[in-house]
């Protein structure tokens, strides 16, 4: 998952470099100081991966009232084509491959490259801090600290925050006064700008993504355009062309050119075409209105369009839609589990048609009940449920009674789904909607081969949806859906089932969704034992799932290896949509 993320946001960035580096040639005729923010941009965007606007986005609800909303196709499609590569890589390899050694080797040659440049970074720091230490204040009318520093180095600005102006020791003697007069007029220009911060800004990408050519270009753009901005101010606030370029050649002369990109100076980018900038006196034109419109828009859309992908995943929906016009109950009582003599239950207690009991149970289970389990008014469990995203620690823990009375008689799934929705909204000031993300899945498909499935033999037992109907019940001579077993094998059966509630029973012990590619169709018997793996971690206590390590040894083939040995199927590990429950505010119930 890691390797493909960077690759993924390498992508993006180079992309997007490319598109901020282009319009520089519509703008070469204007101030350098445009160009280079637009530079400064692309390098930015390295330090900026799009999956952190898309989650800001996703927390961002531009509707109201809506109960159920899946993502539109189209801000999918959005989220692929900017994410071209897979990003799931599996922590473990799948049995019976090699170990992959690829990931291992490749994150140590980028450690010992990021080593390395900075090591280089602080060799040169370490340099510049001798200089500042063993410097002397100078009395020079100009808005910023100047020291004098013995050596041959080329006057710089240091310091990100405080910054002073460095200059050699003796320069005076060694430039005319206009030419020290330009040199300063330079430097102070470099400090108006903050030229050191944003070097060091693009420092930092140099040292992360050392091995993208890409980056090393950008920090030669930008240090060259940020050299012909000062220029062009230091002209412009009626500099002597000639005694400038003097100036600079001297410097070239004397002194040493500053060792780090955050300690800008005099003499960075080509020196022979700034010089023949500088003596021809132009100074380029400001952004006319179109184009200055043209830059804020290109800006906001490079913001805003990952922000709206976020949006477009993130359909709001507060616990129950005004304009659905819910039942309500007459009577409520809601009461925290403090004594121990509360029955405690599972959210359904004693229930009948008009009145309902949950006994002690969580918040979260409550709203597990009203939007999945009894959520379109009827019992319908879907193993691959949306996770609850958010929230405080007590909706897990704290434990509620609710007894509540409706007018009529209005069955238990109306009362546990749109019913409870209306109470957690009013007395739990819940406030949810339904988020879809990419995640790890593993597709059902057809093995190499084909498919070599048991067809279920009509009469031999009535087939059941076990995600249907009503809680603990089972029609009679009802077909077999267990899954059990002893010690670390395991085994699955299940009679008169479709591809489609297979794949629901494999999540119950898989550590993934399973999403269903087979295009199988028909009812089918499947009978299974496996080893427990890290892939199938659900073990059995009292008759009960529950999910723990798996044991050293599997005592049997992989879940993999039996799918398609047996049954020709295989499960293959990919990403795919993921529905979630994002619970943006909830209280404890207020005192009835």
């Amino acid at each position: 998952m890691i390797a493909g993320g960077w690759v993924n946001h390498l992508w993006q960035s180079t992309v997007f470099a490319a598109a901020a580096g282009l319009p520089t040639i519509a703008f070469r005729k204007n101030r350098a100081h445009v160009r280079y923010w637009m530079w400064l941009g692309a390098s930015c965007k390295f330090l900026l991966p799009f999956w952190l606007l898309i989650g800001l986005g996703s927390h961002i609800h531009w509707a109201a009232g809506v109960t159920r909303v899946t993502a539109p196709a189209v801000s999918f499609s959005a989220v692929r084509i900017a994410v071209p590569f897979d990003a799931t890589a599996p922590a473990t390899p799948a049995p019976g491959s090699a170990i992959d050694w690829v990931p291992g080797a490749t994150l140590a040659v980028w450690a010992c490259g990021f080593a390395w440049i900075a090591l280089i970074r602080v060799r040169g720091w370490l340099r510049v801090g001798a200089a500042v230490r063993a410097s002397a204040p100078v009395e020079i009318a100009v808005p910023i600290e100047v020291r004098a520093a013995p050596g041959l180095l080329e006057p710089g600005v240091v310091g990100l925050w405080r910054p002073i102006l460095l200059l050699p020791d003796g320069i005076a003697e060694r430039l005319t006064p206009r030419q020290l007069e330009a040199v300063l007029a330079h430097e102070l220009c470099h400090a108006r700008r903050r030229d050191n911060l944003t070097a060091a800004l693009h420092m930092i990408v140099e040292a992360i993504f050392w091995f993208h050519p890409l980056v090393w270009w950008i920090g030669a753009r930008l240090v060259e355009e940020r050299e012909r901005a000062c220029d062009e101010a230091v002209l412009s606030l009626g500099g002597q062309p000639r005694d400038y370029a003097e100036a600079i050649l001297s410097v070239c002369r004397l002194y040493v050119e500053s060792p780090l990109g955050c300690v800008p100076g005099v003499t960075g980018a080509d020196l022979k075409r700034r010089i023949h900038a500088i003596l021809l006196g132009r100074v380029a034109g400001d952004l006319n209105f179109a184009k200055k419109a043209a830059l804020w828009v290109a800006g906001m859309a490079s913001l805003a369009a990952p922000v709206m992908i976020g949006m477009m995943h993130a359909p709001p929906m507060r616990a129950q839609s005004p304009s659905a016009a819910p039942q309500k109950f007459e009577v409520v009582s809601v009461k925290p589990c403090t004594d121990v003599t509360l029955p405690s239950g599972g959210g359904r207690g004693n229930s009948s048609p008009g009145r309902l009991s949950t006994g002690c149970t969580t918040v979260a289970y409550l709203i597990r009940s009203a939007y999945e389990l009894y959520g379109s008014g009827h019992f319908a469990r879907d193993p691959a449920y949306p996770p609850i995203d958010g929230g405080p620690a007590w909706i897990q823990s704290d434990r509620f009674a609710i007894d509540a009375r409706a007018a009529g008689a209005p069955s238990e799934g109306t009362m546990m789904g749109p019913m409870m929705q209306t109470i957690l909204a009013d007395r739990f000031q819940l406030k949810i909607h339904r988020e879809t993300r990419e995640v790890p899945v593993y597709d059902l498909t057809v093995a190499k081969g084909g498919a070599r499935l048991t067809p279920f033999q009509e009469g031999s037992c009535t087939p059941v949806d076990f995600g249907n109907g009503v809680p603990g019940t089972r029609p009679a001579n009802g077909c077999r859906q267990v899954i059990g077993g002893s010690g670390p094998v395991r085994e699955m059966t299940a009679q008169g089932v479709t591809i489609d509630q297979f794949r629901k029973l494999l999540f119950l012990i898989m550590d993934r969704p399973v999403i269903d590619k087979t295009g199988i169709s028909g009812l089918y018997d499947f009978h299974l034992e496996f080893g427990m793996t890290e892939a199938t971690p659900m073990l059995s206590t009292e008759g009960r799932p529950v999910f723990g390590a798996p044991p050293e040894d599997p005592g049997g083939p992989s879940i993999f290896a039996v799918l398609e040995r047996q049954f020709g199927l295989k499960l293959e590990r990919s990403r795919g949509p993921r529905e979630f429950l994002v619970i943006d505010g909830v209280e404890r119930p207020t005192a009835n």
